[in-house]
């Protein structure tokens, strides 16, 4: 008890804090206006009251003046109005420079990532190898009905100075740090995220690959619910991936090649592929869970009555397209569909 007393004797009232500051100030002026102004303006107004004098103080120290209330003594104008005037006024503008000094503090150390976040079912993308990726990614999720407009979202990156400013209008926060150290995670509150993106660094460069095993492993290791999504460059490190307990790799290298042999032998596929992956408009691919056991050709049936195609099953991490209608697929499937938006399980 002695130490406590000690240490507030020493840290708190030798330099107290500045909110404490203004507010013993404040207290000050308004405890000695109102004194004075009832002290002086008593003898003319007998029907003034201490409700009163603490109303006119507070009404001059704001400069709004409505003239309810007034000093008719020389001694409640210029022993009391004058300093309250003064001082209010000096001591209001002092506050209110505090407040925007904070709040600027605490947005520029926001857009350095230099904050730390409490949030819950968001979205953390690890990487930042550039402003037109990024968005792309974000604008494809928040198109989709099944992420939603206000999932929060989350950028760690080690290199990134300051957030850029289109990063900013769409709402993200932004953490530097090592994304491989707890620390950097615990920031981005990893514990309780729902989605992770982690993206590589230099697409070009297959070292990428060794930091984004090491950023899965340390995911995994906090939070195994966690849905995460990497991208690869060398198809040889995917088997790395899935031994870290990934659960889904994007090996960027693999479909390059995909993209260029299938333009070269079937002009127009980029095309048809490019408006089967975006929600911008047109069809999209969806894999919708089966509620319970039902042929192929009967789902495929309903999958037309809502404007879908039915393309195939996914069923225990394997993909089968144009199966035979008599194909039985179980509850807990996914039917593979194509159509302009999503449905609901079948």
């Amino acid at each position: 008890m002695i130490q406590v007393i000690q240490y507030l004797l020493l840290r708190v009232w030798r330099n107290p804090p500045v909110p404490m500051r203004i507010l013993i100030l404040l207290g000050a002026i308004l405890l000695y206006g109102t004194t004075g102004f009832v002290y002086f303006e008593l003898s003319e107004n007998p029907e003034v009251r201490w409700a009163d004098g603490l109303w006119y103080t507070m009404v001059t120290m704001t400069t709004v003046g409505y003239g309810d209330f007034f000093p008719k003594t020389p001694g409640g104008r210029f022993l009391v109005g004058w300093p309250v005037m003064a001082f209010g006024i000096g001591l209001l503008g002092y506050a209110l420079s505090v407040i925007a000094v904070t709040l600027v503090t605490v947005k520029s150390r926001e857009i350095r990532g230099m904050s730390s976040f409490e949030l819950k079912d968001h979205l953390v993308i690890f990487n930042f190898p550039g402003l037109a990726k990024v968005e792309s990614i974000l604008e494809e999720l928040f198109l989709d009905p099944a992420f939603g407009n206000f999932t929060p979202v989350v950028l760690v990156d080690e290199l990134l100075e300051e957030l850029p400013a289109e990063l900013q209008k769409r709402g993200l926060h932004y953490v530097r740090g090592n994304p491989v150290r707890d620390q950097t995670l615990t920031r981005a509150d990893i514990d309780h995220a729902r989605h992770a993106v982690i993206l590589c660094r230099n697409p070009r460069d297959p070292a990428s690959d060794t930091l984004n095993i090491a950023i899965v492993l340390a995911i995994e290791g906090r939070n195994r619910n966690t849905t995460t999504v990497v991208e690869c460059v060398d198809p040889a490190s995917e088997e790395l991936f899935r031994k870290a307990g990934c659960d889904k790799i994007v090996c960027t290298s693999r479909f390059d090649a995909y993209f260029l042999s299938q333009e070269l032998l079937n002009p127009g596929v980029q095309e048809v592929i490019g408006d089967l992956l975006s929600a911008r408009g047109g069809q999209q691919i969806y894999f919708v869970k089966v509620s319970r056991e039902a042929s192929f050709g009967e789902l495929a049936q309903v999958c037309r009555e809502k404007q879908h195609l039915a393309l195939g099953v996914s069923a225990s991490g394997k993909i089968r397209l144009n199966v035979p209608e008599a194909t039985v697929v179980r509850a807990g499937d996914s039917l593979i569909t194509t159509g302009p938006s999503r449905i609901p399980m079948l």
